[in-house]
């Protein structure tokens, strides 16, 4: 913890000055009472737990007074609050290997039942798009509050040749900012137009836009994206030139690996291919744009790493100024001596 304005801090050595001041109205209020010659009837009379609760009033006023002075000094502190993503893009490899059964049944229904139950566990006001990738990208899913929508979109992946990871980041920014002008048409294949030109749906060149101004990485709250990938990128977009783009919007890729990480060679109906997990490309991505990586071996592991993305995407934790906590609870021990005090004695204080 520390605070914005330190200087007011010197204003605590008031309390140990109350506290001898009290002290001192407490030896003066005795003298006065042995004028009284029946002084030890007046004591029995009040009692040891009267005795006590004279001073509950007075401490917890001075618990109140800190806790205000303490206030003014602005303090910071890192504290769990409920995070501001409103949407989060979910881009799933659908390439021919997710058939592999090393991850039970086999890759592909292990991430889908993982991902659905990502899905039902987030908060109803995230929206979630999908996007499925192979050997191109594309939106299956524009991000919706629907879950029934998502939960049919993931139902309906169909698996595809190639691994096109890069081209599923670039797809998936320009899901999430769908007035920037991203194509990743032209990233691919290299067709050239003006610099800060946008194309319309129909194709055809729109006016200017504002030259981009890149943020810092991780500096974009409002969205995230979940990259699942079990192979290596073979066709499409570069994998860290998107994760640049990705890190230079702000936006978080977080990535998580399925599958061989030493490679092997899978078969199916009469054709075989090696596959390989590129971790140290996923780990590269979610370094580049602040967020991190999970590596998920097994249909338990995975539903786990979801699990843990869940709770990092609802509850972040941040530095905040807690003056107003302060300020509350000061406020509230103050109403309480005061409380407290008419209750038992007819006075405030």
């Amino acid at each position: 913890m520390h605070f914005l304005w330190p200087e007011f801090l010197w204003l605590l050595l008031l309390a140990p000055l109350l506290v001898l001041l009290y002290v001192w109205l407490l030896r003066r209020k005795k003298k006065a009472a042995l004028r009284y010659a029946s002084l030890s009837i007046v004591r029995e009379a009040m009692g040891t737990g009267q005795s006590i609760k004279r001073h509950i009033p007075p401490v917890l006023f001075l618990l109140a007074l800190t806790a205000l002075i303490v206030a003014a000094a602005r303090p910071m502190a890192v504290i769990s609050l409920p995070s501001q993503q409103e949407t989060i893009i979910l881009a799933m490899d659908v390439s021919g290997s997710m058939r592999a059964t090393d991850v039970q049944p086999n890759r592909l229904v292990a991430a889908q039942n993982a991902a659905k139950a990502f899905i039902a566990d987030l908060p109803r006001n995230v929206r979630v798009g999908i996007v499925a990738f192979a050997g191109t990208a594309q939106v299956v899913q524009p991000a919706t509050l629907s879950r029934e929508d998502l939960v049919t979109a993931i139902d309906k992946f169909q698996l595809q040749r190639a691994t096109a990871i890069g081209s599923a980041i670039v797809v998936s920014l320009a899901e999430l900012f769908p007035d920037a002008g991203i194509d990743v048409g032209a990233m691919t294949y290299g067709r050239e137009r003006p610099r800060g030109v946008a194309l319309d749906k129909a194709g055809t060149d729109k006016e200017p836009k504002k030259e981009f101004v890149p943020v810092a990485p991780g500096s974009y709250t409002s969205a995230a994206v979940i990259l699942l990938t079990d192979g290596q990128r073979t066709t499409g977009v570069d994998t860290l030139e998107a994760a640049k783009m990705a890190a230079d919007r702000g936006v978080r890729v977080y990535t998580v690996g399925v599958g061989t990480v030493d490679g092997e060679t899978i078969g199916f109906e009469g054709w075989s291919m090696r596959v390989r997990l590129d971790e140290e490309t996923l780990k590269a991505v979610a370094t580049r744009t602040q967020a991190e990586y999970f590596y998920a071996g097994t249909a338990e592991n995975l539903k786990k790493v979801y699990e843990t993305l869940s709770s990092r995407l609802t509850v972040v934790k941040k530095e905040t100024e807690i003056s107003a906590l302060l300020a509350l609870a000061g406020a509230a021990l103050a109403l309480l001596s005061a409380g407290l005090s008419l209750a038992w004695f007819n006075r405030i204080l």
